[in-house]
């Protein structure tokens, strides 16, 4: 998920664009082509009918309206705690204060924010939005009057959630009026907050996500993987793939693939030029002596907590390898060969870049102040994947 830039006072709304229609409130997946003609016939003749929409298009509605009205009703809820409340909100922004700065690489750094005062009220917050799926909080930048969201990254202490923290991963982007504000500022700084907002909600039923992801945009992968693998159960394990993407080694430094990745030549997402194929394919394993990031011992945490449950690949652009088609086939088709009949719980996020969205599944478009989906494009719409929903974040 690249964070945006909104004023202030800007309305936000979760919009998407299904078979022709504008759906507000309910968050809606792409799915196969014959499954969205399928959509776009229903929409034209529910004018004048009464008929309900397909089973499956019936479904993704209900877990979406239930979905909304549970973060709804939280949201009334909070409103209501006044304005001296040190309770994150999505009504107001409240301040928090930065209490740590580390290092992930040379360009990106997790920052720590503490509220106020733990007394607890911010856990059933935190649960609530962690439960529902993915989310985001944003920032504000007091001089400019402008916010932008990012991502909170999964508690990894129980220190942490002791103190109601919540971690970030921020790039210092020089172009990036609140990135530049952020990194600027010293220990125990406060920061005016507001959130949660749920950005997409990961139905009940999920089984599998192949999450696709470029630069900062694994913080909602490691979101995603929090979420789902806690529903873990004696009857149900469900898994998640990461595909992760870089320009370059410092944020992925000491990652190792989970399986054997070929890059496959292609045009670059970060440079939107052609880049040259590459002579050998990507190293599955990284120098002895590389110190590993942040980021990636967070993913090989979660990996050792839920084994065989989580895989992670990871795509260096100076080094020549590039997320092609064969390694989102990979793991679909494994998928397909371990359940064989068809599965209505699968699911493709996919975030990062403005560019790197574009190449894999095709631009959010805006319309009317609005943010929507826009249509299913990229080289996701080429391999026409059956019985996998889309989502861009």
């Amino acid at each position: 998920m690249k964070p945006r830039i909104f004023s202030q006072g800007f309305s936000r709304y979760n919009v998407s664009s299904i078979g022709g229609r504008l759906l507000t409130r309910s968050p809606q997946f792409h799915t196969s082509s014959s499954s969205s003609a399928s959509a776009s016939s229903a929409s034209a003749s529910s004018a004048s009918s009464s008929s309900s929409p397909p089973p499956r298009s019936r479904r993704w509605v209900q877990v979406a309206l239930v979905t909304t009205a549970a973060a709804g009703i939280g949201a009334y809820i909070r409103s209501e705690q006044g304005s001296g409340s040190s309770t994150l909100s999505p009504t107001r922004f409240t301040p928090y204060y930065l209490v740590s700065r580390e290092p992930v690489s040379s360009s990106g750094s997790i920052f720590t924010l503490q509220p106020p005062k733990a007394d607890g009220s911010n856990r059933a917050v935190y649960e609530e939005a962690w439960t529902t799926g993915i989310w985001s909080v944003m920032f504000k930048q007091p001089q400019l009057q402008i916010g932008r969201d990012y991502t909170p990254l999964p508690s990894t202490s129980p220190e942490e959630e002791e103190d109601e923290c919540l971690r970030f991963f921020i790039r210092r982007d020089p172009h990036g009026e609140v990135s530049r504000y952020l990194h600027n500022l010293d220990m125990g700084a406060p920061i005016e907050v507001r959130g949660p907002r749920v950005e997409c909600g990961i139905p009940p039923n999920t089984q599998h996500i192949l999450f696709v992801a470029g630069g900062t945009g694994i913080a909602p992968a490691l979101q995603a993987a929090h979420t789902l693998l806690r529903r873990t159960d004696q009857t149900r394990k469900p898994r998640i793939h990461i595909l992760w993407a870089n320009r370059n080694r410092d944020d992925c430094s000491g990652g190792i693939n989970d399986t054997v990745v070929v890059p496959a030549p292609q045009r670059s997402w970060f440079f939107g030029r052609s880049t040259p194929p590459a002579a050998s394919p990507a190293p599955v394993a990284s120098p002895l002596n590389q110190t590993r990031s942040l980021i990636v011992r967070e993913l090989e945490a979660l990996r050792a907590q839920y084994p065989g449950q989580m895989t992670v690949d990871y795509f260096v652009d100076e080094e020549g390898s590039a997320i092609g088609k064969q390694a989102i086939l990979d793991f679909t088709k494994s998928v397909g060969l371990s359940s064989p009949k068809p599965s209505q719980d699968n699911l493709i996020l996919v975030s990062g870049p403005e560019g790197f969205i574009s190449y894999m599944a095709g631009p959010k478009l805006w319309a009317e102040g609005m943010e929507l989906q826009g249509p299913l494009r990229g080289i996701i719409k080429e391999l026409d994947l059956k019985d996998w929903a889309v989502w861009k974040l």
